[in-house]
């Protein structure tokens, strides 16, 4: 069930993790009204440039950009345009990295400017589902655990989970097995959570209905209903004495 990492190699992700820390931090900092996503996209390129670190987005089956800009009733995989930032908005950020060969991926949604109190809860919501189920990503458990844990947040606050996409293994590919649904499922029970597994969990979490949709572009993943949409996701490490996310910041 996925290839387990050793202490050395867990930390060069964590040295990935830390530049797409930056990435957010950054790209959070040039989120504001009349701004566009390609420009946001620019400030990641910088960082990347800047940490001597590669992206592992740029190229990834034919991606355009470093980052993904998803506002609003995009799910994920937004790709970054002349699309103009309005206040009120809300945009996921999904950033990567790579160091010595060695992958990180997370994402962030924020506001753009002041937002209204259902897309405010919309954030959070979906930033607590992840912390559940990160704090589920213990040595003895299963990935239904985990999947479980983030369904549940959502769920208890009358918001629903996407189930077409979900959480990856991480390592020298920005995807590995296992995957690692979002939600409860049989299959996850059978994925038994052992000390090295390096994973990445995502929860993306809708106001209205989960169902998506794919535009012609072939990336932007939509919200069938136009419904507003979050995504949070980290990259982290089993150990014996828990969970480590390598995606925060130094």
């Amino acid at each position: 069930m996925g290839l387990r990492k050793a202490p050395d190699e867990i930390r060069t992700m964590a040295r990935a993790g830390r530049v797409v820390a930056e990435m957010h931090e950054e790209c959070s900092r040039a989120v504001r009204p009349g701004v566009t996503t390609r420009e946001i996209d620019r400030v990641a390129r910088e960082v990347l440039t800047r940490r001597n670190a590669e992206s592992n987005f740029l190229g990834y089956h034919g991606f355009p950009a470093v980052i993904c800009t998803s506002p609003n009733s995009v799910v994920v995989h937004g790709i970054p345009d002349d699309t103009v930032l309005c206040a009120g908005d809300v945009i996921s950020l999904d950033c990567g990295a790579i160091i010595d060969g060695w992958h990180a991926d997370a994402a962030i949604t924020v506001p753009v400017d002041e937002i209204d109190d259902e897309s405010a809860q919309l954030i959070e919501v979906t930033r607590a589902s992840l912390a559940s189920a990160i704090e589920a990503l213990r040595v003895g458990g299963t990935l239904a655990d985990v999947g479980g844990a983030a369904e549940r947040v959502a769920m208890d606050a009358g918001l629903a989970m996407v189930r077409e996409y979900v959480g990856h293994g991480i390592g020298t590919a920005m995807h590995e097995a296992p995957e690692v649904p979002n939600y409860r499922t049989g299959r996850g029970r059978r994925h038994r959570i052992r000390s090295g597994l390096v994973v990445a969990i995502e929860p993306m979490v809708t106001i209205g209905s989960p169902e998506t949709a794919v535009l012609d572009d072939g990336w932007t993943v939509v919200t069938v209903d136009g419904g507003r949409a979050a995504h949070f996701e980290h990259t982290i490490a089993v150990t014996d004495d828990g969970p480590e996310v390598l995606t925060l910041p130094g």
